[in-house]
Parts: C-alpha cells; sequence; structure tokens
C-alpha cells in the first residue's frame, strides 16, 4: 500500500512511518518541519526527522498548500492525517494559525479528494481527547457529569476539582468513552473535533472509509525536546536536566492518560489496515490516570534529580482537571489495548533523552505568553 502520512515528520508520524516501511509499505511524508518541533536544521537538530530522511520520500511542504498536497497525493492509496498544530495553551492565542492549519488544511485535503481524481481507499485522523474538555464523572446526588469549565473563582480558591452542581461535593472522574459529551475548553480541541467530524462526514459520502483516533497523552522516545507548548514529560526533562525547579501547576493531583509511542503506532496501523472501524471515533489510551505530581517524582527518580519541585497552586485557563480513555471500543474495533506501562514507558524516554543534545529551557517563555494574556494565574 501506498500511504501518504501528513505531518509525517512529528512524533507520531516518524514512528507510524518507521513501522509501515518495515511492513512493507511505499510512505510519502508531507511535513513543513516546523522549528518549534524540528529546530533550525531538521537534518542537524530534529533526531524524528533524521529517523526517516534516509529511507522515506519526504515533501517539504505545507499541508495548507494546494500544490504540496497535490503533489503528496498522487499514486497514494491512503492518508493518515496527523498535520496539525498542537498546543491546547498556545492554541488559545494563535487562534488564526491553529483555525487556518488544522481546519483549513483539512479543508483543503478534503476539497481535493472530492473533486479532483484519486486513489485513496482509506483516511485516518488524528483527533485528540481535547475534544472531550473535561472528562466523565460521576456525581453521588446526580449520576453522570461532564462538568463544564471550571469557574476562576474556584480556582483561585483552590478549588480545583469539578464539583456537583446540586450538592457542591467534588466529582469523581470515571473513563471517558466515545459517547461522552463533546465540550472542548480550548480553540486546540474545537479543531480537533472540527477535523474528525469533517473526514469522517466528507469520506463518508464520497465512500471513502475513515476513522478518527482521539488520542490521549502520546509519549516515548523521539518526543520534541524543543516545543514549550506541548508534552508535560518534555517540558519536565528540558527544566530539570537544566538545572531549573519544576512548578506544578495547581495542586499536582491534576491527571492525565499517559500513551507510549509504540502503542499509538500499533492503534495507528490497525486502523489503517483494518476494516470495521469505519466511520468512528475511537480513543486511544492506556486507561490508566497519572498524576503531574506523579510524573516530576517518577522523572526526578529516573535522571537522579535534586532540583526543587515545587507544587504552587498557580493555573492557566482553559484546562482541564482529568481526563483519561475508556478502552473497551478500541479493543472491540481495533483489537487494541495498551502493552507498555508507565513506569516502563517513562524509563525508557528518561535514558533516551539522557542521549540527546538538550535545548534551552524555554518553557518560561509560553508561560509569559499566557500571563501576557491573562491566561495564566497565580493564586492571590
Amino acid at each position: 500500500m501506498k500511504v501518504l502520512i501528513t505531518g509525517g515528520a512529528g512524533f507520531i508520524g516518524s514512528n507510524t512511518t518507521r513501522a509501515l516501511t518495515a511492513l512493507g509499505h511505499e510512505v510519502t511524508v508531507l511535513d513543513n518541519l516546523a522549528p518549534q518541533i524540528h529546530g533550525p536544521v531538521p537534518e542537524v537538530t530534529s533526531p524524528l526527522f533524521r529517523s526517516i530522511m534516509n529511507t522515506t520520500r519526504i515533501i517539504r511542504g505545507d499541508i495548507c498548500d494546494e500544490s504540496d498536497l497535490l503533489e503528496g497525493l498522487k499514486g497514494q492509496d491512503a492518508i493518515i492525517h496527523l498535520a496539525a498544530e498542537t498546543g491546547t495553551g498556545q492554541s488559545m492565542y494563535e487562534i488564526k494559525r491553529y483555525a487556518d492549519v488544522n481546519v483549513g488544511g483539512t479543508a483543503l485535503m478534503l476539497n481535493l479528494l472530492a473533486n479532483r481524481p484519486h486513489n485513496i481507499q482509506k483516511v485516518v485522523v488524528a483527533s485528540s481527547r481535547a475534544v472531550y474538555g473535561e472528562g466523565k464523572y460521576r456525581s453521588a446526588a446526580l449520576g453522570i457529569q461532564y462538568p463544564d469549565a471550571r469557574k476562576e473563582a474556584d480556582l483561585q480558591a483552590g478549588r480545583f476539582e469539578p464539583r456537583c452542581p446540586k450538592t457542591g461535593e467534588n466529582l469523581t472522574a470515571l473513563p471517558t468513552d466515545e459517547e461522552s459529551k463533546i465540550h472542548p475548553t480550548s480553540v486546540y480541541g474545537i479543531t480537533k473535533h472540527t477535523q474528525e467530524q469533517m473526514v469522517l462526514t466528507v469520506c463518508g459520502s464520497l465512500g471513502v472509509p475513515a476513522v478518527a483516533l482521539r488520542y490521549q497523552n502520546v509519549y516515548g522516545p523521539g518526543q520534541s525536546l524543543r516545543n514549550p507548548y506541548t508534552g508535560i514529560l518534555s517540558i519536565f526533562s528540558t527544566q530539570m536536566l537544566n538545572g531549573n525547579p519544576l512548578n506544578i501547576f495547581e495542586d499536582g493531583e491534576e491527571s492525565r492518560d499517559f500513551v507510549y509511542i509504540d502503542d499509538v503506532v500499533r492503534a495507528t496501523v490497525a486502523a489503517l489496515l483494518g476494516v470495521g472501524s469505519d466511520k468512528q471515533a475511537i480513543g486511544i489510551g492506556s486507561g490508566v490516570p497519572t498524576s503531574v505530581i506523579e510524573v516530576a517524582k517518577a522523572l526526578a527518580v529516573n535522571y537522579a534529580s535534586e532540583v526543587p519541585i515545587r507544587v504552587t497552586g498557580a493555573y492557566r485557563l482553559g484546562d482541564i482537571r482529568h481526563n483519561y480513555a475508556d478502552t473497551k471500543k478500541a479493543l472491540a474495533l481495533l483489537g487494541f489495548e495498551a502493552k507498555v506501562q508507565f513506569k516502563e514507558g517513562i524509563a525508557q524516554f528518561s535514558a533516551w533523552v539522557r542521549e540527546q543534545d538538550l535545548p534551552p529551557d524555554a518553557f518560561d517563555k509560553s508561560i509569559r505568553e499566557m500571563k501576557a494574556r491573562g491566561l495564566f494565574k497565580s493564586r492571590c
């Protein structure tokens, strides 16, 4: 099979490229090699790009450029559409760029499929757990709840957990399934939901099988250490190994579902090559919540780091508290369940980080940008 992977030099893309190539498929990568991810000279500064640059056909181009897309689509049998801007916080002030790339680029790709001759027989689009906003919760008084974005007054008072609208008691987080309410709390989440719905709707009308994968927090060796806007493990690693203290938001008990890159690649390949998942949105995660403070402490152990880990109570508007995957649909439709447990995965990630040339710690720059726009707050 000939497969076009948009964003194919990125973290998920480069790993999927290598996996498909090893299976005998012919991969073409379309990627703009953005400096925020790949550094100024990708051939030197990007392990992701270097891992595929001599074995894969690469088009250095833009998902928003029709001529680049047409070149990429020539002779292809399938598309894995990964190209996107990915920072939830950054999306709240780089609104036009996120909409242009994530929505506009997807619209252009689909427009070509609808109006030009092609051989595409399958499309897999990368969606995100961000489409849900807060995940699924239970209230003792009201049952299942899908809380809206937390109120700033609660965050300022240190009430970080979503609360029952009737009793005011803390809600209990549950696994978030695909039938959960869609109510994203960031521009990024909005664009990802639009992407998946556009792909499933248009491909459905064209008779092209398509599936959307709602990835949880993907991590592992190869993850960009340069991007200060996304990837908590990379951000914490860069801070620690530069000798800088970690300032943990809220109370450190906010949690995410961390799913290892090898598992994500298996799920993506299964969605591409399998049958029975067409027209579906499927959550891809480990099904296990891990708190931010657990992540920080695990990295400190793996790096033998003694930098201070400070729980600050500061918060970012639009951040969610908890979200972890219900994995039943992925198992039923893709035969997928995560194999790599977090303790094993973070050890492999940390070992890889130690072998890399460490970039400067740029996280404070991202915080200054959010603070200047009123999106990052310290508790009074």
